[in-house]
């Protein structure tokens, strides 16, 4: 499968109380070629990545609604899109929506990381879309275990595009949903409520020395953005 292809198969995926950012649109927040934008984001991230021989991916649990639900690169919010263009050599991401820029806690945390380590990974997670309550699209939820099992395909296409010598996973969630699916995976805290400096720790000890004098998150970062 080609990032085309994959991007195309991620376009084509319907679930309830799920928000597809590839294919739906927030009447709130995007421009009118919101979805359109956000598969060119992903499909030109993974083509470089693919090309350039990217060798690691991070996986999270599932996309949050200020960050990967609105650029269409999963942990990585608004305030991170050109960090993200930058660390795979100049693609050209754009922005999908209108108003101010939302920043997202969590992408934060895992581009102060990046930005430390200085090599591009595959960014994902478990499960692809943003799940959110019903009554509630800008919320964020858990996704099920059905919805977890309807998209895994899409998972395992990635993997087997990326070829990746190491997946790390990020947060628990994510760790025993890859376990579950028998794909191996080296563990890390989560950085959100209160995981930080574990995070941190836990990625110092996957690149060390990389990441010596790694700073946490300053009280201004931390007033500006949010899980």
């Amino acid at each position: 499968m080609t990032p085309s292809e994959f991007v195309c198969a991620l376009e084509a995926a319907s679930l309830p109380n799920v928000f597809n950012p590839w294919r739906d649109h927030c009447a709130v927040h995007d421009r009118g070629d919101a979805a359109a934008l956000r598969r060119e984001n992903l499909r030109l991230f993974l083509d470089r990545a693919i090309a350039t021989e990217v060798s690691t991916m991070w996986v999270g649990r599932d996309l949050g609604y200020r960050g990967g639900r609105r650029t269409g690169v999963p942990l990585t919010d608004e305030v991170h899109l050109a960090s993200a263009s930058t660390l795979l050599g100049d693609i050209d991401l754009v922005r999908a929506t209108e108003g101010p820029i939302m920043a997202e806690r969590t992408a934060a945390v895992v581009w102060r990381v990046l930005e430390q380590v200085g090599q591009p990974v595959v960014l994902w997670n478990v499960f692809p879309f943003h799940p959110h309550q019903a009554d509630d699209p800008m919320s964020n939820r858990c996704h099920t275990r059905a919805e977890r099992d309807e998209t895994w395909p899409l998972l395992e296409a990635l993997i087997e595009m990326v070829q990746p010598q190491r997946i790390v996973a990020i947060g628990r969630d994510a760790s025993l949903a890859l376990a579950d699916l028998g794909v191996s995976a080296d563990p890390v805290r989560h950085p959100s409520y209160g995981g930080q400096a574990e995070f941190m720790a836990g990625m110092f000890a996957l690149y060390a020395p990389s990441l010596t004098g790694l700073p946490l998150i300053d009280a201004q970062d931390r007033s500006s953005v949010r899980h």
